[in-house]
């Protein structure tokens, strides 16, 4: 069964090994240990329902309890203190779209505000529950994950917007094709929530980006359905479909999106390169990609994430006979590692591994060969259980990410890890921050960080210290000129520094476009746009 205060099946831990929880205390001394709340007592905290029982929704405690939050540091502070709420009164789980307007059209009746739910694996505050005086439906999507059509001469398959990944993925590899849709979150986010926060996948390089995969959407909105796209190509005035990639469930609720798939690759593998130091590797990434290779992925992980992933990997002998074979090879032992993603024919793989590697090798790479990258995409998902591991030990986690110029790149990669330091030294705590490439385009890249710190003793010191990280850090992204969101979307977290990127006008253009679809603000209200005071 799912967890209710951590990532993933509670029948399946990733426990930290005894040497990554030596290096952490080394790093940052020992983690505070503290009991969590039980799930019994949280339910306890849910009030009554302000919603009749003859809306026909679920009011029971759990299931409100359970939509109420989503996976970020907030989240994640809220439900193991016990801080839970304020809660959504009522949670709806329609199966098509025609159930999805029949709920929204009894929110509307009620006066209530509505909250689409998919996966319930947003990282910055999208399924908070603002209360504002109205009541709230939880609008859960997932039971909306059929495969509704698929084309494959124009390769375009229609799918219901709750399906999650693996459900993605195993009907439409049944006919043959993938999407290729892979962010970290694959094994529960949805389509629709891929759609409305504008998701990267790990092989977007090959795929695409979700707006590069979405071909149209259909909309359940508060004055009249939706429907964006559909055009192979259009000259016809703006495209529809951007006002729908990234409104963050304000416009209404994504039901169906059709998207352009591809078929099963032949063959697939992951190599792994090391250089001596960051800037060698981030010259390599740059050529790659502005060669025009067509690598499906192609991730960097600057001296300290490749140092750390090295040393909390566990397979201690097989690590040190690499850092041997590195050190003969001229690699330091603060190297940074590259990990490279060949996906399609047998022909074009092998060229393409040939062309890719001898760029690496100019500039001083050292291909190590496929078996961490196998290890990799076996456990390519499985990640994010470390998060609970982490928290069980006594330390926290969070992440940050951006997109910047690749001259930008690594001034604000040290901006960020800078900012991270210096706001918890202010409560007297170290840092462990480390940050990787997470996907490459002609112009840019993506930076992804990764902070790791001791908890707190109580609810409202973990919370202090991650508002001044959190706080730090996005100053910085934005005082870079990076964007305050690659891949995570804005909901809450990040509403505050949007202007900075859209300008006034801007803003004033996408509360436009909200208004004309949602009139009364019911659709998810507080998040994307800062609240107007």
């Amino acid at each position: 069964m799912r967890r209710w205060n951590g990532w993933g099946d509670d029948t399946f831990d990733k426990t930290l090994p005894a040497t990554a929880r030596a290096f952490l205390e080394s790093r940052l001394g020992r983690g505070q240990v503290l009991p969590d709340e039980s799930l019994a007592n949280a339910c306890a905290q849910v009030p009554e329902s302000r919603l009749e029982a003859r809306t026909g929704f679920d009011r029971s405690a759990e299931a409100r309890l359970r939509h109420a939050h989503g996976q970020s540091f907030a989240d994640w502070a809220a439900l193991r203190h016990g801080h839970v709420g304020p809660f959504p009164d009522a949670v709806a789980c329609p199966q098509t779209h025609d159930e999805t307007r029949a709920v929204l059209d009894a929110a509307r009746k009620a006066g209530a505000v509505v909250i689409p739910y998919g996966g319930g694996t947003s990282v910055v505050g999208h399924l908070k529950v603002v209360d504002d005086g109205r009541p709230v439906v939880s609008v859960d999507m997932t039971r909306n994950a059929r495969l509704l059509d698929l084309d494959p001469h124009d390769r375009i398959a229609r799918i219901g917007a709750g399906a999650a990944g693996p459900v993605v993925e195993a009907q439409l590899r049944a006919h043959g094709f993938v999407l290729g849709h892979y962010p970290q979150s694959f094994d529960y986010s949805t389509l629709g929530g891929w759609v409305v926060t504008r998701s990267a996948g790990q092989q977007s390089r090959r795929y695409g980006r979700i707006e590069n995969l979405l071909h149209s959407a259909r909309l359940v909105c508060p004055r009249t359905d939706f429907d964006a796209g559909g055009q192979v190509a259009s000259s016809a005035g703006p495209d529809l479909r951007e006002i729908v990639l990234g409104s963050e469930g304000r416009l209404g609720i994504v039901t169906e999106a059709a998207v352009h798939i591809s078929p099963v690759a032949e063959r697939e593998s992951f190599h792994a390169v090391f250089f001596t130091d960051w800037p060698a590797a981030l010259a390599a990434a740059r050529a790659i990609t502005q060669a025009g290779l067509p690598v499906s992925m192609l991730r960097v992980s600057n001296e300290e994430e490749t140092d750390t992933q090295l040393r909390i990997a566990g397979h201690e002998s097989a690590i040190a006979w690499l850092r041997r074979y590195l050190g003969v090879r001229g690699i330091g032992n603060r190297p940074a590692m590259m990990m490279i993603g060949a996906t399609g024919s047998r022909r074009q793989t092998h060229r393409l591994r040939a062309d890719t590697l001898a760029l690496t090798r100019r500039a001083g790479g050292v291909h190590v060969g496929t078996a961490m990258g196998r290890i990799w995409a076996k456990n390519r998902f499985a990640g994010a259980y470390l998060r609970n591991g982490l928290w069980d030990a006594g330390f926290a986690v969070d992440t940050m990410e951006t997109a910047v110029p690749w001259s930008q790149a690594s001034a604000t990669m040290s901006a960020m890890q800078q900012a991270a330091h210096v706001a918890l030294h202010a409560f007297d705590e170290r840092a462990l921050a480390f940050a990787h490439l997470s996907h490459v385009y002609g112009a840019g890249c993506s930076i992804y960080m990764t902070v790791v710190w001791r908890r707190g003793a109580d609810y409202a010191t973990d919370m202090a210290r991650w508002r001044a990280l959190k706080g730090a850090v996005s100053r910085a992204i934005v005082t870079c000129g990076g964007t305050i969101s690659h891949q995570h979307g804005v909901g809450v977290d990040h509403a505050p520094y949007l202007a900075a990127e859209k300008g006034e006008a801007g803003i004033g253009l996408i509360r436009a476009a909200l208004a004309e679809l949602d009139p009364q603000g019911m659709m998810n209200p507080n998040k994307l746009i800062a609240k107007q005071t």
